[in-house]
């Protein structure tokens, strides 16, 4: 996969998870979301979700450091959204506004946070460190 074309899908996932923040502000003062809270909260069915999880990545990216890490918290963030729409599916708007407003904020802001970074380091050409030697990505012997 070309630079290029990774700053992209990377340019595509900032824009389209920005406007989450619309649709649930609508969902909550309508008391109705666009889909359900099971598909919001599944990080595999967005663009970039299904390209994150899609045979297109190659194997170098896909062992990197900033894959894993957006990896990671487009799960988060979409477990957040996911929750805000079951408080509003529940029609508990009152804990739906708590919830974007906390954990739903937080977890949009890492992850436009750690995409920009990614975009960064593919448009200066900078290799990814390869997730094997990231000790916070390890898994823990138990």
């Amino acid at each position: 996969m070309s630079q290029k074309e990774l700053v992209r899908h990377i340019n595509d996932a900032i824009g389209s998870h920005g406007a989450w923040k619309l649709r649930l502000r609508t969902a909550i003062s309508t008391g109705r979301g666009e889909i359900s809270s099971s598909i919001a909260g599944c990080d595999d069915q967005c663009a970039f979700g299904k390209w994150l999880y899609g045979s297109d990545i190659d194997y170098t990216t896909r062992a990197g450091v900033p894959y894993h890490v957006v990896k990671r918290l487009h799960a988060e963030f979409h477990r957040a959204a996911g929750s805000v729409l079951a408080y509003v599916e529940r029609g508990n708007a009152g804990a739906a506004q708590t919830a974007m407003a906390g954990e739903f904020t937080e977890r949009s802001e890492k992850l436009v946070r750690a995409l920009a970074k990614w975009k960064r380091e593919a448009e200066n050409g900078v290799a990814p460190m390869p997730a094997a030697s990231a000790p916070f990505l390890r898994k823990r012997a138990a």
